[in-house]
């Protein structure tokens, strides 16, 4: 069976390693997953190339709300949310999920957080809406969400009003933001959040930094918060868990091997790490 992520930018994606890593715990053999270059006007023609030999496919940006109209069925969570992570094939039908929610909420228990009582997100894009919605998983019913451009968010007032949660939208880097927050989530690019990590060297330190990049890592905003005595959760927490997420429900919902792809998943990251460091 064939599966694969779509994306673009693509190459730099560490899907690939955790997905085949969890095919070789769980034995199954004869099963590929690819990272594939796409973007929002070829996927149309991708996705309609797959056939009955395909188990299903990741989706990363930009592709996560292009994929909406191309699909069948749309789970109740992903159609609030709005945006489509994972696509899994059923009998010549295309079925749309969202595992990044719950790998949001499972990277947060992991780290203790199970109930915050007060959050922050930066950004408004795709991963900040999953973000919002894990948060309502948790119980949190309003959030403060700090973007670049406010006239870019409505999607993500949208997905709010959908969810049930009040939204107090503030310019990005607002003064005071973090002061008695229990997490901050930031879901915008790396380097994005510096001035973040600044603030919080300074005093206005969260209980807990979310930082959804993977690499490079540690970011800015991960070390300050750590030196500040925040619990730190990186983006590799978000992908690992997302990504059994997919792995289940590609396979039938069998259960993910998370210790055999976290062990892949890290041991990858070391060996870019030291490929990247001038000899």
């Amino acid at each position: 069976m064939k599966a694969a992520i779509l994306g673009s930018p693509i190459a730099h994606s560490l899907s690939p390693v955790l997905h085949r890593a969890a095919y070789t715990a769980a034995g199954l053999t004869g099963w590929t997953y690819e990272a594939i270059e796409c973007g929002e006007a070829g996927l149309p023609a991708l996705v309609a190339r797959c056939g009955a030999d395909w188990a299903g496919l990741s989706l990363t940006m930009p592709l996560k709300r292009a994929i909406l109209p191309l699909l069948d069925r749309v789970d109740p969570l992903a159609a609030a949310v709005g945006g489509v992570n994972t696509v899994v094939f059923v009998r010549g039908r295309r079925h749309g999920y969202n595992t990044d929610v719950a790998g949001i909420v499972d990277a947060l228990a992991a780290a203790g957080l199970t109930e915050p009582r007060s959050a922050v997100i930066l950004g408004a894009g795709a991963t900040a809406c999953s973000a919002m919605a894990a948060l309502r998983e948790t119980g949190l019913c309003a959030v403060t969400v700090e973007v670049r451009d406010e006239t870019r968010a409505a999607a993500l007032l949208a997905v709010a009003q959908r969810l049930g949660v009040r939204v107090d939208l503030r310019p990005l880097g607002s003064p005071g933001g973090l002061a008695g927050k229990d997490l901050l989530i930031s879901t915008v690019p790396a380097g994005a959040a510096d001035s973040y990590a600044m603030r919080t060297c300074a005093g206005e330190t969260p209980g807990a930094v979310f930082d959804v990049v993977y690499a490079p890592w540690p970011t800015s905003l991960a070390l300050a918060a750590e030196k500040a005595g925040a619990v730190v959760i990186g983006g590799f927490d978000l992908l690992l868990h997302q990504a059994a997420g997919q792995f289940e429900l590609m396979t039938g919902r069998r259960p993910a091997p998370l210790g055999a792809m976290r062990a892949a998943g890290l041991a990858e990251l070391d060996r870019r790490a030291a490929a990247a460091v001038p000899s």
